[in-house]
């Protein structure tokens, strides 16, 4: 307990030497890009940024599953030999309603109903209305499960979508039952954000059934959609979608050989490259629409069969726009629509203003510890200090070697830290005077105190440290940035005390060999 030797503590210094050298990218500009540089970000309270609160549309989603029940009724119904009129939705009490074709089938329409595919176990219920219509209900528990998880999937797809943009350490965090909370650390402007997000990216692929040019009509299993260059013209596209986005597996922005514009590539997975050749060898001498949003991109004539799954999309495309729609594709469809509810913007001035505040608690909070130690506890105070000092230098350490992000509540942490470190040094010092008072002698006073006090400084992090963890796992936002903080620096805090601080007491009575502690 009382003997260090030489590869021990070369050990440690090499461990404090190595925290000073990560914390040099911190305070020092990169010298060349292929060096090497990790550093701290700074959260959206430090450096500025901005911050959006987004609703989920989820009147959409009640809308698209009762569209779908409605497809598979329909096919279902005609394979049966049955039929059917007057085909309701109505998402505000979501209900899919609709009348026989004839009386004497209606309990075999009945039976076709309760036989559709559910979702999850109860999805809906089926009965008759008032009015004699034939009627499905969603219940309330299916709609909150696909509303929970729709909203899980849609921050998934914002967390994709910004990280392909480049930004640092976005925080995207659930508020609620449909919002969804984005923070960009150093984006003041973020419009382009906004549009990525605000585009559900909803790909598909389906016939065009020739009609006079803006026909106000539509045929039958039509839906007349607006192109995308020109929104007062408009093309009856079927509502059948012979290709849907999601066998997408990649897309890129590049140039179209002949034209020499921007488009963008796309690849299909193996059921989409199947479909996407047989609709096309059964269709050829027709026009294809390729459908983003609810509007029409493009809707080329097919030539020949397309079996390779690859193709290009041109629409009078630019760099940036062909990039932005690649990037979406790329992604993944939001499965809801996001709007923006709250915008709030916090400029790099405000951002300083809380490092400086933050760097002054901070610092302030330091010089009041070694103040404190050096008086009360003398040379074994400052042994204390120097450890304080290496401890506060591994914590920057380690949230640069891992790039961790700094918010105010993580300085708050850090300043907490330094005050749970003093506390392991204050229990060592304070065993070794009980011991002293005994009557030991300095040798056996400091063996005992170091032996009876690593337990209970131990015990005590130990605790706090699977404390702090609990917060960082399920915490969110200032909380996991507070957890993450501490829980680092209750690691450095063992590593200092139990090692840096104690070695420093061990060295110096080793070489002055005292006959009294100063203490």
């Amino acid at each position: 307990m009382m003997y260090y030797s030489r590869i021990k503590l070369l050990s440690v210094a090499a461990v404090c030497f190595l925290g000073l050298l990560l914390c040099v990218p911190n305070f020092v500009r990169k010298p060349a890009a292929s060096i090497p540089w990790p550093q701290i970000h700074l959260g959206l309270d430090l450096q500025g940024g901005s911050y959006l609160l987004m609703q989920v549309d989820l009147s959409s989603l009640t809308q698209e599953r009762l569209q779908s029940l409605s497809d598979g009724m329909k096919q279902t119904l005609v394979q049966e030999g049955l039929g059917y009129r007057d085909v309701h939705l109505d998402a505000n009490k979501a209900t899919l309603s609709f009348q026989p074709r004839d009386p004497s089938e209606k309990e075999r329409d009945l039976k076709v109903l309760a036989n559709l595919p559910r979702l999850v176990p109860n999805e809906f219920s089926v009965d008759t209305a008032a009015d004699g219509s034939l009627r499905l209900t969603l219940s309330d528990g299916a709609l909150r499960t696909r509303a929970h998880d729709a909203v899980s999937q849609a921050i998934e797809i914002v967390r994709r979508r910004i990280d392909a943009t480049g930004a640092v350490d976005p925080q995207i965090t659930r508020q609620g039952e449909d919002r969804i909370i984005v923070e960009l650390p150093g984006i003041s402007d973020p419009e382009r954000i906004k549009s990525l997000l605000g585009t559900t990216a909803k790909m598909t692929f389906r016939l065009v059934d020739e009609v006079p040019p803006n026909s106000p009509l539509a045929p039958p299993g039509t839906v007349m959609l607006p192109l995308a260059d020109h929104p007062d013209q408009k093309l009856a596209v079927r509502e059948h979608v012979d290709v849907d986005g999601v066998n997408l597996t990649n897309a890129g922005a590049t140039t179209d050989d002949q034209t020499g514009g921007w488009a963008v590539s796309f690849s299909l997975d193996s059921v989409g490259t199947r479909a996407f050749g047989d609709v096309t060898q059964a269709n050829v001498g027709r026009r294809f629409a390729i459908v983003l949003d609810n509007k029409v991109i493009e809707a080329p004539v097919i030539r020949t069969a397309i079996t390779g799954g690859s193709g290009i999309i041109t629409g009078n495309f630019d760099a940036h726009q062909a990039t932005d729609l690649a990037l979406l594709l790329r992604a993944g469809a939001l499965p809801v629509p996001l709007s923006v509810v709250e915008e709030r913007s916090i400029g790099p001035s405000l951002g300083a203003d809380s490092i400086r505040a933050g760097a002054m608690s901070l610092g302030a909070g330091f010089l009041l510890v070694i103040a404190f130690m050096a008086l009360f506890y003398g040379r074994f105070g400052w042994y204390a200090n120097l450890a304080l000092f290496a401890n506060l230098i591994l914590m920057l350490a380690i949230l640069s070697l891992f790039g961790a992000t700094l918010t105010l509540p993580g300085m708050a942490g850090m300043l907490l830290t330094l005050g749970m470190a003093v506390d392991a040094n204050i229990l060592i010092i304070e065993r070794i005077r009980e011991e002293l008072k005994r009557g030991r002698t300095p040798l056996a006073a400091m063996q005992a105190g170091f032996e009876r006090a690593t337990a209970t400084v131990l015990d005590s992090n130990a605790t706090a440290f699977l404390a702090h963890v609990m917060l960082f796992v399920f915490g969110t936002g200032p909380v996991r940035g507070f957890a993450l903080t501490i829980t680092i620096g209750i690691a450095t805090t063992l590593f200092s005390t139990l090692l840096l601080s104690r070695m420093l007491m061990v060295r110096w009575y080793a070489l002055t060999r005292p006959s009294t502690l100063p203490v």
